[in-house]
């Protein structure tokens, strides 16, 4: 089925969809397509490919149950409008139940029919089961969502209808939404962050959806119309308790608008409807914030400006400049460089440079000058202040790294037995400290408010049995990813932090985990690496160790995976995606992976590193 493998039945072959691929005329930078040459079906195409176009055909006549099936699965990985040629293999009943926008269904491989099950009273009904492993959901509002990889259960049913005074086999009765391959799901859609506030605040946070890579068949929007269109329908039910968004209540896209284009400045006018017109001046400023960094993903250039139009008349123009004051990442505006614990329990500073040489240099203060051993740490991300857990993670403290002094007693210890204390810490974006206790009689998941004083305990829904072996707070302070065991596994689990109460005595609680590795039988370290993308270690059942980013949604990609690296025990990524990941390696020391490089030995023997965060 378009870019996926899998068994044709006798005459399916002849009505493949045709596969248009102009990939060397595309990368030669013609600007025409090959009009001469034969035409030839083609089976297969490279997993993700999006230089491939798969077309869909009509039916024939007198078509067989098999090939209107095959025909029929092939057509929904199409770009087709309407999906006008799937709808061709159907009854009118059911074209009109069947909505292709309620979702979609993402297998492993191409669903398989297994040809027709039963014969339903005479010869005019057919059913065909559908097979095939699920790994994931797209709901009606474009959010991904991975599952356990289990059985795929549906059902095509076809009936014959008089067509033209003859009898003709259709589809009278199908799943709703679309039932896609994993290939065809990536050449057909691509993955874009949509902004929005975390609630109080005036910074942005990433919400990934999924839209199609090229005109979507329903809307016929392309696709910068298309991340707009998501972006004022409203944050995914998942984000949405915890974030704002100053858009008006109705505030839409301009009635028919389909296209949207950046002019040569790389600036791009937005026409609204007049619900928009009821925004204040700081409050459009907001608004254009939040489409600019929506729009960064869909553009190999900086956006220049965005201005929003409201019946014709222009609320604002906010430039990509002006729009960094919104900036999720909340760093000091400088270069992140990592920091590691050497050989003596030191914190010190790891200057990555670009050669392979590599300089480093205590920290000022007790953590830099011995005064307490640590095994673990977490910079602030002012970098004025480290939390520092010590090497037996009996016990918290919390140091300035910028002047000396006398090291402050500990902020907690753990009753815990050795191996099971406390985690490597984390900072938040509001400047507030993670750490959790592992303790199997006392497991707890602590917050310090700003840093300091006693420590207030977060109760994390959904967690059941578990017991958190490691955590990093997200820089916009509204998501966590812990690591959590149970039942002999250590996954993987993105939660919602959630803030109630008044400024003087703040509620803070964990909502609603979910995994995002769930392929994974184990995993061992994990890394904020930028607004929505997670760095991770860790190896599926039967596997080796991995290196990959996945998505806080828990998509992936094969592009994702990382130069293999043995014996990996801790990661650590910027939010710049410019800075090289920094990991542990037992094998190999601390060690740097720049773009487009290998893995390179910076220190043979040291632990923690870890960039501000």
């Amino acid at each position: 089925m378009g870019a996926d493998r899998r068994r044709r039945r006798p005459g399916s072959a002849a009505r493949t969809p045709v596969l248009l691929a102009a990939v060397a005329a595309l990368l030669a930078g013609c600007a025409a397509i090959p009009d001469s040459g034969d035409v030839e079906p083609v089976k297969a195409s490279p997993p993700g490919e999006s230089q491939v176009r798969v077309y869909a055909v009509p039916p024939r006549e007198k078509a067989e149950p098999d090939e209107i099936v095959n025909g029929f699965l092939e057509a929904m990985t199409s770009d087709d409008p309407d999906f006008a040629m799937a709808r061709k293999y159907l009854t009118k009943k059911a074209s009109e139940y069947w909505q292709p926008g309620a979702g979609t269904t993402v297998l492993r491989a191409a669903p398989d029919p297994a040809g027709p099950k039963e014969l339903a009273g005479t010869a005019s009904s057919l059913t065909y089961p559908l097979y095939g492993d699920r790994i994931a959901d797209v709901d009606s509002v474009h959010a991904y969502q991975p599952t356990e990889p289990s059985d795929y259960a549906g059902e095509i049913r076809l009936v014959r209808q008089n067509a033209g005074g003859a009898k003709e086999w259709r589809i009278d009765s199908l799943p709703q939404g679309l039932v896609l391959g994993e290939s065809d799901f990536q050449r057909n859609y691509r993955s874009v962050n949509k902004y929005y506030f975390a609630s109080g605040e005036n910074w942005l946070v990433a919400d990934p959806v999924y839209i199609r890579q090229r005109i979507d068949p329903t809307t016929r929007m392309d696709p910068v119309t298309q991340a707009v269109k998501v972006l004022l329908d409203g944050p995914t039910n998942w984000l949405k308790p915890v974030v704002d968004s100053p858009f008006p209540p109705g505030t839409a896209l301009q009635k028919g608008t389909r296209s949207l284009e950046f002019d040569d400045r790389n600036a791009l006018k937005v026409p609204l409807n007049d619900k928009a017109s009821k925004a204040g001046r700081t409050q459009c400023r907001k608004m254009a914030a939040q489409l600019l960094f929506t729009l960064r993903d869909l553009t190999s250039t900086p956006v220049g400006q965005v201005e929003l139009l409201a019946d014709g008349s222009s609320l604002c123009v906010l430039s990509g400049d002006q729009a960094e004051e919104f900036a999720p990442d909340r760093t000091t505006g400088r270069p992140d460089s990592p920091y590691f614990v050497d050989d003596h329990g030191r914190l010190s500073l790891l200057q990555a440079g670009v050669d392979e040489t590599a300089d480093r240099s205590h920290v000022i203060g007790p953590f830099g000058s011995g005064g307490v051993k640590l095994g673990s740490v977490a910079v602030a991300r002012d970098e004025k202040r480290a939390a520092g857990v010590t090497e037996d993670a009996k016990s918290l403290y919390v140091s300035s790294i910028l002047s000396d002094g006398e090291l402050a007693p500990a902020l907690v210890s753990s009753d815990g037995p050795a191996r099971s204390r406390l985690s490597p810490p984390s900072w938040d974006g509001h400047g507030d400290l993670w750490i959790a206790d592992r303790d199997p009689g006392k497991p707890r998941l602590l917050r310090f408010a700003e840093g300091t004083g006693t420590p207030l305990p977060v109760t994390v829904d959904g967690l059941g049995d578990g017991r958190i072996q490691g955590l990093r707070v997200s820089a916009d302070g509204v998501r966590i990813a812990l690591l959590v065991s149970e039942g002999g596994r250590t996954t993987l689990r993105i939660g919602r932090v959630e803030r109630s109460g008044s400024a003087a005595d703040p509620t803070v609680s964990v909502a609603q985990l979910q995994s995002v590795a769930p392929q994974m039988e184990t995993v061992t370290a994990v890394s904020w690496a930028g607004p929505s993308r997670l760095v991770v270690v860790g190896k599926e059942s039967g596997g080796v160790q991995q290196v990959r980013y996945i998505q806080t949604d828990g998509s992936t990609s094969a592009a994702g995976v990382l130069p293999g690296l043995n014996q990996v025990t801790a990661i650590a990524a910027a939010n710049d995606d410019r800075q090289p990941l920094v990991a542990d390696s037992d094998d190999a020391g601390i060690v740097r992976l720049p773009s487009g490089g290998n893995w390179q030995t910076m220190v043979e023997v040291g632990s923690s590193p870890v960039y501000p965060g």
